[in-house]
């Protein structure tokens, strides 16, 4: 079974920065395309960010030019690297593997995710 573990998060003043790590575990295809979704209370999780197989990645238009996402692909790792961080990107992160098809629908199961908290 595939397993995500998220860490990283924190809490973070409006403008700083944060990098958040998701080891990939279990039975699961070498290098599986990833991506970043994160989910407020009261809202529905959204998806953030991914990166393909080979490295090709795209952003929700709310976090671009702000987040990057990477891997690692000796660590089975996946970085989410969020500069200039709004009070509006608070929320819980996690990541998972995703079905290709064009809207980044999950694959697995939910990890416990990793809280981002922007606040003065």
């Amino acid at each position: 079974q595939v397993q995500h573990a998220e860490s990283g998060g924190g809490l973070v003043q409006p403008g700083g920065s944060l990098t958040l790590s998701c080891v990939i575990s279990g039975a699961i295809d070498s290098n599986p395309a990833m991506a970043w979704y994160r989910q407020s209370p009261g809202k529905q999780r959204e998806w953030v960010a991914a990166v393909t197989r080979t490295g090709i990645t795209d952003y929700a238009d709310s976090v671009k030019g702000r987040f990057t996402i990477s891997r690692d692909y000796a660590k089975n790792t996946v970085y989410l690297q969020m500069n200039s961080l709004k009070p509006d990107d608070t929320s819980v992160y996690y990541c998972n593997r995703y079905y290709s098809g064009g809207n980044y629908s999950p694959v697995d199961s939910w990890g416990q995710g990793t809280q981002v908290t922007v606040s003065s």
